[in-house]
This record gives structure tokens, sequence and C-alpha cells, in this order.
């Protein structure tokens, strides 16, 4: 059975993309495809050029054409803004151009597998539409009332009538606003799905603990590495994690969070964030296959504020030691470190666990650089 997803995103969150492509390749095999509303043309001619087998490209300008009421929202919004209120046009002109398709799941590119998404689909069963929520940990509950219970980062429609009239309630609501800022009751295109549940039929939310992890619940979970490799959330496997708000410098050096409201932990720093900058690092070197110097993805500078943790290789340790004073490095594993600020709330109590069980060359005596 095939399964049926879609997404956008522009050249800056191309790795992004690819790593997410990777990512359903590995935990879907070649069982799915994956349509990709390219907000620009370059985007379209790598992802061309890739030919990657399960990626179907659609042209922004397609799904644009005709559409006076979305393109007039074009001269009104910013580039963000009208990001997000894309977002249900994309999922219906999918559905409606494609009548093949029975559930279309949509992606925000920032997210990652890191097992079958499997159980997804068990719990949309025959339901309409499956929505999943924020599930905000106690330290970030401070933001569930400007953004709202659920998260558009993953949702799936089926071809009938409750979902299709969900999508084009949507679609009319992000028309009529759907800006950066909080507003009566609205963010975005997110606080339109608040009352689905009871708004519309045949909506199910999503009950397993490993969809939907972010950085606005993962201090909250028991996250670890089962005996086989694999990444688990309070025992069980971790379909997929959202990535909001990381930012390169390098593939060698990353921001895991760019928000100093949200925090760390040494597991979920080791076995979620660490997979998916091996998948960006993957993704950087398949796009430099066909451009040589391409960058987009990675910031062009990358200032860190004290508030702000950064991981980086081992391999950068020596040039990093004059600029890093005020960090307490960690060992996350053989190949990647992360500079401590107050954000890691583990680091103190991790650092000893970790020393006490490293088994790979002597680590530099003091900690703090």
């Amino acid at each position: 059975m095939t399964r049926h997803y879609c997404t956008y995103f522009d050249r800056h969150y191309l790795i992004k993309g690819l790593a997410l492509i990777d990512s359903l390749q590995r935990h879907s095999g070649e069982g799915f495809k994956l349509f990709v509303v390219c907000a620009d043309e370059l985007t379209r001619l790598l992802l061309t050029k890739l030919a990657i087998p399960q990626v179907i490209t659609v042209p922004l300008h397609q799904l644009e054409r005709g559409d006076s009421a979305l393109l007039a929202t074009k001269q009104t919004r910013s580039l963000v803004e009208y990001y997000w209120t894309l977002t249900p046009t994309v999922i219906l002109r999918i559905l409606e151009q494609h009548p093949n398709i029975d559930v279309l799941t949509y992606l925000d590119a920032d997210l990652f597998f890191f097992s079958s998404p499997q159980p997804l689909f068990e719990e949309l069963g025959r339901h309409s539409i499956l929505i999943h929520e924020h599930r905000f940990s106690p330290s970030q509950a401070h933001l569930a009332p400007h953004n709202g219970r659920f998260n558009v980062g993953l949702l799936s429609f089926r071809r009938d009538t409750q979902g299709l009239q969900a999508l084009r309630w949507w679609r009319e609501r992000c028309l009529e606003w759907c800006f950066a800022r909080y507003e009566q009751g609205k963010m975005g295109d997110q606080l339109y799905l608040e009352d689905w549940p009871t708004r519309f039929e045949g909506v199910t939310v999503l009950q397993h603990p490993g969809g939907g992890v972010g950085p606005w619940n993962h201090d909250q979970y028991d996250i670890r590495a089962s005996i086989d490799g694999h990444t688990l959330v309070e025992n069980a496997a971790l379909v997929f994690y959202h990535f909001h708000s990381l930012k390169l410098a390098s593939p060698d050096l990353v921001i895991p969070v760019s928000h100093p409201h949200y925090r760390l932990t040494i597991p979920g720093l080791a076995h979620c964030f660490i997979p998916y900058l091996e998948a960006l690092t993957r993704a950087h070197i398949h796009l430099t296959q066909v451009i040589p110097d391409a960058r987009w993805g990675l910031e062009p500078s990358l200032e860190v504020p004290l508030q702000l943790s950064f991981m980086a290789r081992r391999s950068l340790a020596a040039r990093l030691t004059s600029r890093t004073g005020a960090y307490q490095r960690v060992a996350l594993n053989n190949e990647w470190d992360v500079y401590c600020s107050e954000q890691v709330i583990d680091r103190t109590k991790s650092l000893s666990v970790l020393l006490a069980a490293y088994k790979g060359p002597p680590l530099p005596r003091a900690a703090t650089l």
C-alpha cells in the first residue's frame, strides 16, 4: 500500500526537506509518495536534478495559478505568514488533483521520522482527520494560551465529506487571517484547529507518545536508546520529532533550539538531535554533489547568546576552546559535544554519569572550557 504525504519548502529549508525524505525512506521503504510544493524555482530544479524516486515536485506557481483569493494574501503578509496561509490550500489542491489518493498526510519540512509511521495510520483507522497535540511540558505551559492545544506539524486527511469540509473551512479562515501574532484567539494557521474535535465529525487526536515530540515537550519525557539502538520515549518508539527553531552554522556546528525558554536534556540531545544532525550532514553532502558551494539552510553568520546551548563535532573542540569559557562541555558520543548553558537542565548530573561510563579516548581534564 502506498502512503501519500505532502510538504512545502524553499531553498532555505531544502537540507531539512532532504533529511525528512531520508527518514521516510529509512522507515517507510519505497512504499510512499511525497508531494513537495517548491516555494522557489531553484528548489524545484535541484529536486528534479536529484531525481528522488518517491518525490513528486509541484511548482508553487502551479498551485497559485487562477487562485485570486490566495494570491491576494501574498501582498499583505510576510513570507512566513504566506507560507502558513498556504498549508490548507496545499493539502486540498493535491487531494483535488489526485483522485487516487485516499489519505494525504501533511508534514512540516523540519520533521524527522525515527521509526515507522504505521502507528499514526493505525490510530487514524477509518476516521477522516488525524491531528496531534503540543503536550506542553510543565516548563513550557506558558506557551499554551497563544499557541493552542494542537500543532500543525503533521495532519492526515481522508478524501471524504468530513476531511474535505475541514480543509475548505480551514483554507477560508487562513485566507481571511493568518499572521505571525496572537490576536483574538487566532495565531497563524494553528489556533484554527482548537475546536476541530467538536466542530467536525471524524476527528481523532493522536495518543501515541512517540508522535509529536518537540522542544515544547521533550524535557518531560524519559528519552533513551533501546538495546537494538532505537530511540524510545516513555518506553514507546519515537515516531517523529519536530525540530522547530534549529539553526545550522555548518553541518558541524548547530544551535539545537534558538529560543532560550526551551529546555534541553542530555538524553534528548544524544538520542534525538544527533541522528538528525547526521541526516542533515548527509543531505548537505548530497546537495553539494549537485552544486559544490551550496550553503542554503546554513546561517550566513551565527551569534550564540550565552542563554543558548550549542552542539559541535569533537573535531572543532580545539578551535572553540578560546571562545567557550562560559560553557560546560559535555560529550554526547565519540563524535559530538554539547556546550551547555542553563538551557541544559541535567548537564552536571549527566556529565558525571557519562564520564563514569565513557570508554573512549581520554577526555579533557576540565569540563568547562
